[in-house]
């Protein structure tokens, strides 16, 4: 059965940091690539931060590229997710997510089988 389980979640304030993890289970961890995505109330799940099997392929989106950084454990089975400088607007339900790296990278929801339950970040001002 897989499992992905995310920790490290909190409030913050405004400008802290924050490490979130992602625990894999179930799967050959060597073989996924792992994403992060997160969802504020009332909007659509979006894409952070991406990594390949490899860790050397790695995607952010705009909001957090140079304030976010995400690595990979492989010994662990466990992805993590530096966040530096959070804003208010890094509010959010943060999930990791897993896909079998046989089928292509992609840093796309829509393309990611298995979730965890994802981890609350609430930065305050």
């Amino acid at each position: 059965q897989v499992q992905l389980v995310e920790s490290g979640g909190g409030l913050v304030q405004v400008g802290g940091s924050l490490r979130l993890s992602c625990t894999v289970s179930g799967l050959k961890f060597d073989d996924v690539n792992v994403g992060w995505f997160r969802q504020a109330p009332g909007k659509e799940r979006e894409r952070v931060a991406c990594i390949n099997w490899t860790g050397l392929s790695i995607t952010y989106s705009d909001s957090v590229k140079g304030r976010f950084t995400i690595s990979r454990d492989n010994s662990k089975n466990t992805v993590f997710l530096q966040m530096n400088a959070l804003a208010p607007e890094d509010t959010a339900m943060y999930y990791c997510a897993a896909q079998n790296a046989w089928r292509g990278y992609y840093c796309d929801r829509n393309k990611y089988t298995d979730w965890g339950q994802g981890t609350q970040v609430t930065v305050s001002s």
